[in-house]
């Protein structure tokens, strides 16, 4: 068997642990060996004319699904678009009354947990209240053993490239592992744990079997 093969393997068998977690936690839980079997799904899943929002997240950027959201027969709140920091704190509020709501997980836990840290709070809001529906599209590498290591893959991976990519003058910045720091420019304000969907099936997770976003 080839390398190409043995990950394809190994990515499925973790997939398949994870969707039965999530099952247990009243998650609903798809697999997908790349981004491009990911954009038919989402065509049949949400009818045209819902209104649709996202999270900031480099994942749906590199999937596609952001161009695909913006191309289709949708009502969008696209947070890109806002003119103005007012405007962008109203689509906040107003992305809580979304059909599907977008985006990713800073780590995922092997028995089903969601993981993530937020600097405005607005994304891991929106998780827990207000959508009607939910879809996490993650990569295959925010698998993480447990929450002690999903926590630290965040703040001394995802949250020091993020902080970069968005040009934060931070401690981690410069060397690059959480300092635990209180600077104007920290990312890292609320840490969100879902330990499950009170109402079931209202978080989709759909896993990708590739690397993607941090």
């Amino acid at each position: 068997m080839g390398n190409a093969d043995v990950k394809k393997t190994y990515n499925a068998a973790i997939a398949g642990k994870l969707i039965c977690s999530f099952r247990q936690r009243g998650i609903e839980g798809h697999y997908f060996e790349d981004s491009k079997s990911l954009i038919p799904f989402l065509k049949d899943l949400i009818p045209a004319g819902s209104l649709v929002s996202w999270g900031g997240s480099m994942t749906l950027n590199e999937t596609g699904v952001l161009d695909f959201l913006r191309k289709g027969k949708y009502k969008v709140l696209d947070r890109d678009a806002a003119e103005t920091p007012e405007k962008l704190a109203e689509l906040y509020i107003e992305s809580f009354s979304a059909d599907y709501y977008f985006t990713s997980a800073n780590a995922i836990t092997l028995d089903g947990m969601l993981v993530n840290i937020d600097g405005r709070g607005n994304r891991v809001a929106a998780m827990c209240y207000g959508p009607k529906n939910v879809i996490v599209i993650a990569g295959i590498n925010k698998v993480a053993a447990d929450e002690k290591e999903a926590i630290s893959r965040i703040r001394n991976h995802a949250a020091p490239l993020n902080a970069i990519r968005l040009s934060k003058v931070t401690p981690c910045v410069s060397s690059g592992i959480c300092e635990n720091c209180f600077d104007p420019g920290c990312i890292c304000s609320y840490t969100v744990i879902t330990r499950k969907s009170n109402i079931p099936d209202r978080i989709k997770v759909f896993l990708v079997g590739e690397d993607l976003g941090y």
